[in-house]
């Protein structure tokens, strides 16, 4: 199985090195393993979706 470094799914995925960490301490990226204090990704691992984010379902929101 071929690997990318933090650096590079920051860089393949837009998003901060700080927040793949998180997602790589949260056990949120499938097959990602530590070496050390590196991680090493999947190099086909799939960015995760943000949970953080609400997804309206078109309910009683606040301008309904």
């Amino acid at each position: 199985m071929d690997y990318i470094t933090v650096r590079q799914a920051v860089e393949k995925w837009g998003v901060s090195e700080r927040w793949v960490h998180k997602l790589l301490e949260d056990g949120r990226i499938e097959g990602a393993v530590r070496f050390g204090r590196a991680w090493m990704i999947p190099k086909d691992a799939q960015k995760p979706a943000d949970a953080r984010k609400i997804r309206n379902k078109g309910g009683g929101g606040k301008n309904a």
